[in-house]
């Protein structure tokens, strides 16, 4: 136990670490705007596997085109696929946005997700993960930016960098590193530390040729360490 303790110290302190540096790389990040949670659900979902620019233009469309969340829900499906395709797997999208808007009409009578307020976050958690497709970083995502909850959303970037910088074991899920990350931090920085990464994961710590030359991090990045050793190696 004592081990366990002192490892996820060293690891808390190593989390520190990175936010420190990264905030002084990048400086405090910006806030988003803090939407209605139902909105910020369905702008989520719309951004899955595509561009911010992509799923913003599916967003205005989507409102453009519909004036109230109930509309969606009682568009043809077409209709909805029609207005988010330049955001991607329209096809995905649009059926599960208006199962989820369906399903709230049902229980609540309307739209909404304003009952989420009034949770605890892992009540709310469980609550946004039981509906259709949405999945632990969608509802951290609802959590964190629409409820200001503390919860700490894991993207393909953040994922990556907490692998990379060793904030969590190599072949962690995305799914398990939720959980492990905000372990790892009090709960104020999870907002600011889950910017801070995404924003390192998209202009040097890249999936595809990152910019270790220009990074902060290298010094107490398990990646860099690993691919500088290879380097270094002799030839069999």
């Amino acid at each position: 136990m004592q081990a366990a303790n002192g490892r996820e110290s060293a690891l808390g302190m190593h989390a520190l670490q990175v936010h420190a540096l990264l905030l002084d790389h990048y400086g405090e990040p910006a806030r988003k705007p803090q939407r209605p949670p139902l909105d910020e659900l369905v702008l989520t979902i719309l951004s899955q596997n595509t561009s911010d620019l992509n799923s913003g233009r599916a967003w205005e469309n989507l409102r453009a085109r519909f004036g109230t969340w109930r509309d969606v829900a009682e568009a043809d499906a077409a209709e909805v696929e029609e207005a988010i395709r330049v955001g991607g797997l329209a096809a995905v999208k649009a059926p599960r946005i208006q199962s989820i808007i369906r399903q709230l009409v049902q229980e609540q009578g309307e739209p909404t997700l304003d009952l989420l307020r009034d949770m605890s976050v892992e009540e709310a958690r469980e609550y946004l993960t039981a509906l259709p497709g949405v999945g632990p970083k969608t509802a951290a995502c609802v959590l964190l930016f629409a409820l200001h909850m503390p919860a700490l959303p894991v993207d393909t970037h953040v994922h990556r960098l907490a692998l990379r910088l060793g904030l969590a074991p190599a072949k962690t899920s995305a799914e398990k590193a939720h959980s492990l990350l905000e372990e790892l931090l009090p709960e104020e920085l999870y907002y600011p530390f889950h910017l801070l990464l995404i924003q390192h994961g998209r202009t040097l710590c890249k999936a595809q040729r990152p910019l270790c030359h220009l990074c902060p991090l290298t010094h107490i990045c398990l990646y860099y360490a690993a691919q500088t050793a290879q380097a270094d190696a002799p030839d069999a």
